[in-house]
């Protein structure tokens, strides 16, 4: 489950090149290594930036939401699941960054990153997927929801997301060692590893990203069609301009989180069909580096598309107006946000070195 372009990974890739002897290419060697050490340094920054603002930004984003008794709405304790997920998902980073280099906290935490990493990704799509959901009861079938619209219940199903995540990754769990032929914590198929490799990057992508990804669409569908219909029978009422806002603010958030992960999870089924070439370093990178953005660009999208979210970052961080947190009549309709992300990158056959994402289809297993 880690990410395939790493920092540490294209310099020992520059460092092996560069060694090899070719008198009449040394210009030509100085040029490579120092556009592949900018472009080292280029993506430790980058990984380095999402990981400081995903981590704070989530952090604030969990305190707000346990802080501030009017922000515990339906909606929001979606959000804050999400925000755990998110949270979790971009604390693992740092561990990518050892991993490229090798694993040195042994088989039990091993297991534990895997799992938490991959536990974290499909946690953050079931979670959107019920915001999808719950958006979809309050639009269509705001009365007879109700007792399926309260803040136990979303805590409920909260739980329940986890646990059925985890249930899912099991083959994470169970997989997962320190190969002791590269020294990386990576995922180890049983004979045969082709075949226990394509069927683990279709059950992935197909349960933790593209049926998910349909209830969402069918989701939307329905709330466009009661919308319209509503739309024609009577005016707007408070109310339901109050829903129709968060309903159009958790859509923004959903399209955010496909726009991120659609390349990662299309990258892994191309590469059944075609390995993409392993010097194809950037587009790589590209993949990964997404789906941590995506973690770290949802607080951002909270602030900026929820009133009551931005009240209360302005509050914890000392910058509040005296009017208070939520006193805006937008408190009627809960919050408007949602968010995630989902994940198993994309890893080439050759190249066993490469910490290969959760879904990296073809590692070498040590053999």
């Amino acid at each position: 489950m880690d990410a395939y372009d790493d920092w540490t990974l294209i310099s020992e890739n520059v460092s092996s090149s560069s060694t090899q002897p070719n008198p009449n290419s040394t210009d030509n060697n100085n040029s490579v290594a120092a556009a592949l050490m900018s472009y080292n340094v280029f993506t430790l920054v980058l990984y380095i930036s999402v990981f400081i603002v995903g981590v704070l930004g989530n952090t604030l984003v969990i305190y707000v939401v346990i802080r501030y008794t009017k922000m515990k709405t339906v909606t929001n304790l979606y959000i804050l699941n999400l925000a755990l997920a998110d949270e979790l998902y971009i604390l693992g980073i740092p561990f990518l960054g050892i991993n490229s280099v090798h694993w040195p906290y042994g088989e039990l935490f091993c297991k534990v990153y895997m799992t938490a990493d991959a536990m974290s990704q499909f946690s953050s799509t079931f979670c959107l997927t019920l915001m999808s959901i719950d958006r979809y009861l309050a639009v269509v079938h705001p009365i007879r929801s109700v007792k399926w619209r309260k803040p136990k219940v979303a805590k409920m199903f909260n739980a329940v997301v986890w646990i059925v995540s985890f249930l899912i990754m099991l083959p994470v769990t169970i997989y997962s060692h320190v190969q002791e032929e590269f020294n990386v914590c990576n995922i180890t198929w049983p004979k045969p590893q082709e075949m226990h490799s394509i069927v683990f990057i279709l059950y992935t992508s197909i349960l933790g990203f593209f049926s998910p990804l349909v209830i969402i669409c069918l989701c939307y569908l329905l709330i466009v069609i009661k919308v319209r219909s509503a739309s024609v029978r009577a005016g707007r009422t408070k109310r339901r301009k109050s829903e129709r806002k968060v309903t159009r603010m958790v859509v923004i958030i959903v399209l955010v989180f496909v726009l991120c992960w659609l390349p990662f999870f299309t990258g892994n089924i191309v590469n059944l069909v075609h390995i993409i070439p392993e010097n194809h370093k950037t587009i790589y990178f590209f993949l990964i580096i997404l789906t941590y953005v995506n973690s770290c660009a949802n607080p951002i999208l909270y602030a900026f598309l929820s009133e009551n979210f931005r009240q209360s970052f302005q509050k914890v961080l000392c910058f509040h107006k005296p009017n208070g947190v939520g006193s805006t009549a937008s408190q009627a309709g809960g919050i408007q946000n949602v968010t995630t992300e989902s994940h198993i990158p994309v890893l080439p056959t050759e190249n066993p070195t490469q910490n290969g994402k959760m879904l990296s289809v073809q590692e070498k297993n040590g053999a």
